[in-house]
C-alpha cells in the first residue's frame, strides 16, 4: 500500500472520529475502518476543505460521496465479518467500497457511470485497496456470474425492493438499501434472508441519489 498522507486540517480528522461516536457508532472495527481510510482523497479537488466534514459532497456524473456518518452506519448495520463477500451497488467515488475493503474478504462494486468506475479503480488500486473489484454495468442487474453475497450495500435509493439483487443474497446474508421516491422521503431498509423468507427492518431516515437502471450511455 502506498504512504497515505495526513489530514492537512489534523483537527478536522479528529472531529470526524469523535463525531462519528457521539453520533452512536460504536463497533471499534468500523471506526477502524472509518479512520483508516482517508477520505480526502475520495472527494472532488475543490471540496478538499470539506473532506471531514459531516455532509454529502458532489462528485463528477451528478453523484454524490455520502455523508461520513451514512457510510459508518450503514457498514456498522451490515455487520461484515472478515470472511464475508460484499457487493456494492454504486461504486461513486469508491469510499464505501474502500470503508468495506478493511472488514471484509472481497468487495465486488458497480457502477453505471464508466468514468466513475474507472476513476475509483485507479484510487483504489493507487491506494492499495486489493481487494476490491469495480464492474460498469446496471447495478439493478447486480453481478449474478459472482453472486451470492454474504452482504449487499445500495448507495442509492430504490423506488422498490429490487427482487433481483434479493436473489443474489446468500441465505442469512443482509442486504441494507435506502428505499423511498426519488423526490421525497427515504429510509434504509435491512433485510435479512432466511431459509423461511425474507424479513425487512426500517432504519433511519437519508436523502440519496437515485438509483437508476441501466448503464450510463455517456460519462
Amino acid at each position: 500500500m502506498v504512504e497515505l498522507s495526513q489530514d492537512p486540517e489534523g483537527v478536522g480528522r479528529m472531529e470526524f472520529m469523535l463525531t462519528l461516536r457521539r453520533r452512536g457508532i460504536s463497533d471499534q472495527a468500523v471506526l477502524r475502518a472509518m479512520d483508516e481510510v482517508p477520505r480526502e482523497y475520495f472527494v472532488a479537488p475543490d471540496s478538499l476543505e470539506l473532506a471531514y466534514g459531516d455532509h454529502a459532497l458532489p462528485i463528477a456524473c451528478g453523484q454524490t460521496i455520502s455523508q461520513p456518518y451514512v457510510v459508518a452506519y450503514m457498514t456498522e448495520q451490515l455487520a461484515v465479518r472478515a470472511h464475508h463477500r460484499v457487493l456494492e451497488v454504486g461504486t461513486g467515488s469508491g469510499y464505501q467500497a474502500a470503508v468495506l475493503s478493511r472488514l471484509v474478504r472481497e468487495v465486488i462494486s458497480i457502477e453505471r457511470y464508466r468514468t466513475l468506475a474507472e476513476a475509483a479503480r485507479s484510487r483504489l488500486q493507487t491506494l492499495g485497496y486489493d481487494n476490491v473489484e469495480v464492474v460498469v454495468g446496471d447495478g439493478l442487474n447486480g453481478v449474478p456470474d459472482s453472486a451470492p453475497f454474504d452482504r449487499i450495500i445500495i448507495t442509492a435509493a430504490a423506488e422498490a425492493i429490487p427482487e433481483t439483487l434479493v436473489a443474489q443474497l446468500a441465505e442469512g446474508g443482509v442486504m441494507l438499501l435506502p428505499v423511498g421516491p426519488h423526490d421525497g422521503a427515504q429510509e434504509i431498509i435491512k433485510l435479512t434472508k432466511m431459509n423461511e423468507g425474507v424479513t425487512q427492518q426500517r432504519l433511519i431516515g437519508v436523502r440519496f441519489v437515485p438509483l437508476l437502471p441501466g448503464q450510463a450511455r455517456e460519462l
